[in-house]
């Protein structure tokens, strides 16, 4: 029995003794990012567009802060899987970052067999920021408001475009119609500028547009906006009312940016970055130019983001659902 105890008393020895060291394997987020370590930024679409613009502001600002170097390695493809594949299967280091936006919440819906599982696979960091949804009409369209364009919708056959299936202009939508009992037809292109022009040009009915897409548009007086999609109105347009005063309060959407990373980062280190990331967003320099730049800064880290991305992908999905939405 003594002989049983005193085994049992080693073993336990043993275990505990071999404890710290488990512990300090995992990478302490004292130590992250080493000084001149060099971190990449994936952004799953084009140069020059919004969630680049953000990405970049954002990294060069992590860099000056951080002491490190910060690569913006843009990857466009399949609706903005491929870039976020690549981060979803780098190392686990803290060292590789995925810019994300409402598309990707849409995505775990509209790509069920895609090659990496989006909530499993990635872990939130941190929201930056959100764009509104500008709806918009031809200058000498006969709809004058929100309320108008749900009326003649449901006396004549209106179409709207869209920058392609199951993006955020397509989404919403997909979300008017819902909402109002209507069925506006859906003509996806292959990005917004080309529907822009259409749309200017009387081909189109009206668009629900990603805000910078069309706001030059607006003030150029080549298009005239109905409602913009979020809670307040937007500085760049003060006399254009938001949805809820145009007499449609379901119809708000921003399309979003924020940060991920792979899902084995371990969680220090994610809430270091993420703390880091909304301190950078918050600086009222930067803050004043993601206005500039179409954005309402609605920064919050790793648990907030989580809640919320989380409400945006099963939202996105009854919507995508209603519609019976495919990707392209």
């Amino acid at each position: 029995m003594q002989r049983r105890h005193l085994m049992r008393l080693l073993a336990a020895a043993a275990s505990a003794a071999t404890l710290p060291a488990a512990v300090n394997a995992q990478p302490g987020a004292a130590d992250y990012p080493k000084p001149g370590a060099t971190l990449r930024y994936v952004v799953p679409f084009p140069p020059g567009g919004l969630t680049d613009m953000m990405a970049r502001s954002v990294g060069q600002q992590l860099a000056e802060r951080w002491k490190v170097s910060v690569v913006v390695d843009n990857k466009p493809g399949g609706g903005g899987q491929i870039g976020a594949d690549a981060v979803a299967k780098a190392p686990a280091d803290g060292h590789t970052l995925l810019a994300i936006t409402l598309t990707h919440a849409a995505n775990v819906t509209l790509f069920p067999k895609a090659a990496f599982d989006f909530r499993k696979d990635l872990k939130p960091v941190a929201l930056l920021a959100g764009s509104p949804m500008l709806v918009v009409v031809p200058a000498n369209s006969p709809i004058k408001d929100l309320k108008d364009l749900a009326a003649q919708a449901k006396q004549r056959a209106l179409n709207a475009g869209s920058s392609g299936n199951g993006t955020p202009p397509h989404l919403t939508l997909a979300l008017f119609n819902d909402l109002n009992k209507t069925s506006i037809q859906h003509v996806p292109y292959k990005g917004g500028a080309p529907s822009m022009t259409d749309l200017i040009g009387g081909q189109l009915d009206v668009i629900f547009s990603n805000f910078p897409e069309s706001i030059a548009h607006v003030k150029a007086g080549k298009l005239r906006a109905l409602a913009v999609s979020t809670e307040a109105r937007h500085p760049a347009v003060p006399d254009v009312p938001t949805t809820a005063e145009a007499g449609l309060p379901g119809l708000l959407v921003e399309n979003w940016t924020a940060v991920m990373v792979p899902a084995g980062v371990p969680d220090a280190l994610v809430q270091k970055l993420g703390n880091e990331v909304v301190a950078i967003v918050k600086q009222p320099d930067m803050e004043q130019r993601a206005v500039q730049q179409g954005f309402r800064v609605d920064a919050r880290g790793p648990e907030a983001f989580k809640t919320f991305l989380d409400g945006e992908v099963t939202r996105w999905a009854g919507v995508i659902q209603k519609a019976g939405i495919r990707p392209d």
